[in-house]
């Protein structure tokens, strides 16, 4: 080998090692910065998410998703309780899906998918509709680091009546690198003195509404066993679903992991098209299209039950990310 070749091949060698070092990704700090009922997440020093837990709002939720490039892939209203007038005539406007939030529509009989305010969206003015709303009670950690930033915090299920039905705890574990975000959220639900019943119902359970850019088609919805589109994947069961697509000239995607450890996995999906992307275990009956098929269940008077899942925001699309294996990776660590 000619010197010349020798020292092509070193130059390749080197070029390929720092590409595989940045494709490896170094995790960036995670930092908080609190103000009122917000809590804002900066990723590697850029603005990644911000968690609003007001309690004049029915529900806590992250608001926008970012690329670890800084594109928004969330859809960008409600903006508190109200929709810009631009948006208000959008065929799948549904103002109650938020850009990540955690609520089901059927507790104790009692909706927290849906939200009162936005009561004339849904064309039930006037309607006796039983509106639940999760009430905030204290942050219980916010705690930053170097490769990792946790929240977490405390909220009580009130019913119309104003009768605490449950609590709740969320957990969010935020991290990423110079190629991706990761969001591992938890949800626990506590029953006090009196059962909890999740009834089976579609509208649930952990959501994330995406931005116009990646609804499919255009963009593309695959799961863990293949299936594509709304058609494949709507109503199944699987380990992983993710979209991709381009967003604002991007090339990137998102995938939400069902935890081995979570309940009822894997998850049955309420997934669609227009970009609302759940993880709803109750709504057998429903996904099934069988009527005799009953996925509501009781949380007995001081028991728990655990939601776990990962958001993973990644570039290029879901082969290209290598998703399947990311969720292999996170599995093995789950179990």
């Amino acid at each position: 080998m000619n010197r010349k070749m020798a020292f092509f091949l070193s130059v390749l060698a080197g070029a390929l090692f720092c590409f595989s070092t940045a494709a490896a990704g170094a995790a960036e700090p995670v930092q908080f910065q609190r103000q009122g009922y917000e809590i804002h997440v900066t990723i590697g020093g850029k603005p990644f998410t911000t968690y609003y837990f007001n309690p004049d709002v029915a529900k806590p939720y992250l608001q926008p998703l970012r690329s670890a490039q800084g594109t928004i892939i969330s859809r960008g209203y409600p903006i508190g309780n109200t929709v810009p007038e631009a948006h208000i005539h959008d065929r799948a406007l549904e103002p109650h899906q938020r850009p990540l939030y955690f609520d089901h529509g059927d507790i104790n009989g009692i909706d927290f998918w849906s939200e009162q305010v936005f009561n004339k969206f849904y064309g039930r003015e006037g309607e006796d509709h039983a509106y639940g709303r999760m009430v905030f009670r204290k942050i219980d950690e916010m705690r930053a680091g170097p490769d990792s930033g946790t929240i977490q915090a405390e909220f009580d299920l009130i019913s119309p009546n104003k009768r605490v039905i449950a609590t709740e705890t969320q957990t969010f574990t935020f991290s990423g690198d110079a190629n991706t975000r990761v969001i591992d959220c938890q949800f626990v639900v506590h029953a006090g003195q009196n059962p909890v019943v999740f009834g089976d119902t579609k509208e649930g359970t952990f959501g994330i509404r995406l931005g116009p850019e990646l609804n499919s088609p255009p963009a593309r919805m695959i799961d863990s066993n293949g299936a594509k589109g709304e058609k494949g994947i709507w109503g199944t069961r699987a380990d992983w679903v993710d979209y991709d697509g381009t967003v604002h000239g991007e090339n990137l995607g998102i995938a939400v992991f069902d935890s081995p450890r979570s309940f009822r996995h894997p998850t049955y999906w309420h997934a669609r098209g227009y970009g609302l992307f759940a993880a709803n275990p109750f709504g057998w009956s429903f996904f099934t299209r069988d009527p005799l098929q009953d996925g509501s269940w009781t949380l007995h008077e001081g028991k728990s039950v655990v939601f776990r899942y990962r958001v993973f925001i990644h570039h290029g699309d879901y082969k290209q990310a290598g998703v399947a294996n990311a969720y292999r990776v996170y599995a093995e660590h789950e179990r």
